[in-house]
């Protein structure tokens, strides 16, 4: 049994045995307190061995419609919940996990991105953790052995070579970012906050560990960890980029609210640009058609606008996503690469874009 259910449990079964009222949380704040721990496997998240990533049955895996590009990275993502707790249902913000929760997500690269059986590299383990006072980052790098991954607060680079999908071989300086460097990404009005758990990002099919394959989100309600979930028809979504079968507005709409809208938002640390990359933001000129920037410079490339429809090259936008200069670059934080397929649909998307500015809806 885990540290953390030995505590929890523990602590249950002494308050009703003695009928003390003593605050039922105390076990889970001397848990919270010991964080963090300096070794990935003191948490009793995973079967042994560790590099497995083999949920334990109290550990929940998860998927996104769409994840954020991070340097061709593969991610296996988790959450593991106090016991007793749930989560609350939001239409459009992220959802409420309660205090205890954890948050798993492991970042691996293939040795062949065109053949993932042929091997990985184990790279981090991010520990999203909630305590009262809000969300905690606990950073995790895997040893060279892949048998332990140890917590290290200030980040790594790590220097990966692998096999691209055009089968040539590629380098790369993969930034593991310390505790402070994650506030870049996670931050919403000024406090560390969640991406990807919102129900336009978890509304998909998904197969559990019971083999149960149904909407991701009604299999959380049957769990009884899920609360408030509407009927699933009313539930929003988020196209998968990469599928031919949504529409190119809705694909490349889904790439910028999920690498770009967590900071360009109107409570988001770009807030300042003007520019809301939400995927329901529909407001041409708020996504940045037509839209002169803040401030000029190496940002801006000379170019006149975020977005100018018809004429990708003329626009800020694309311009940004091409490059890899951190004065220029966009995102700021979360990649070194240029992501060659995420450049190309979305030059699709504005080549495809009446000159009007209107949506083309292809």
């Amino acid at each position: 049994m885990t540290r953390l259910l030995l505590f929890l449990v523990g602590g249950i079964f002494f308050l009703a045995a003695c009928g003390s009222e003593k605050d039922p949380s105390e076990s889970l704040n001397s848990f919270l307190e010991e964080l963090p721990y300096s070794k990935l496997s003191e948490y009793g998240f995973f079967e042994s061995p560790l590099a497995q990533q083999l949920p334990k049955k109290e550990v929940i895996p998860y998927d996104l419609n769409t994840p954020l590009f991070s340097d061709y990275t593969h991610k296996r993502r988790f959450f593991r919940l106090p016991v007793g707790g749930k989560i609350k249902y939001h239409q459009k913000e992220v959802f409420d996990f309660p205090v205890g929760s954890i948050l798993i997500k492991t970042f691996s690269l293939f040795d062949d991105i065109r053949f993932p059986e042929k091997g990985e590299r184990l790279l981090e383990t991010r520990l999203l953790v909630k305590g009262k006072t809000g969300w905690k980052a606990y950073p995790y790098i895997w040893n060279e052995e892949q048998t332990e991954a140890l917590y290290d607060s200030v980040g790594d680079i790590l220097e990966l070579s692998w096999v691209h999908s055009d089968g040539v071989e590629k380098k790369n300086s993969y930034v593991v970012p310390n505790t402070n460097e994650c506030k870049g990404c996670h931050d919403y009005s000024g406090k560390l906050t969640l991406i990807g758990p919102k129900a336009k990002h978890l509304n998909q099919h998904f197969q559990d560990l019971e083999k149960t394959n149904s909407n991701q989100l009604v299999l959380w309600q049957k769990k009884g960890i899920l609360l408030g979930l509407p009927k699933p028809s009313s539930l929003p979504y988020l196209a998968n980029w990469n599928s031919p079968n949504n529409s190119l507005e809705k694909r490349a709409r889904a790439y910028l609210d999920v690498n770009c809208a967590h900071c360009h938002n109107p409570k988001g640390p770009a807030n300042n640009s003007g520019l809301d990359l939400r995927s329901e933001q529909n407001n041409l000129a708020n996504i940045g058609v037509f839209k002169a920037p803040v401030a000029a410079g190496r940002g801006s490339g000379g170019l006149n606008y975020d977005i100018v429809p018809g004429k990708p090259e003329e626009s800020i936008l694309l311009y940004r996503m091409k490059s890899t200069n951190p004065e220029i670059a966009m995102p700021e934080f979360g990649r070194g690469l240029v992501h060659e397929e995420g450049v190309e649909l979305i030059r699709r998307w504005i080549a495809n874009m009446p000159l009007s500015g209107k949506d083309s809806g292809e």
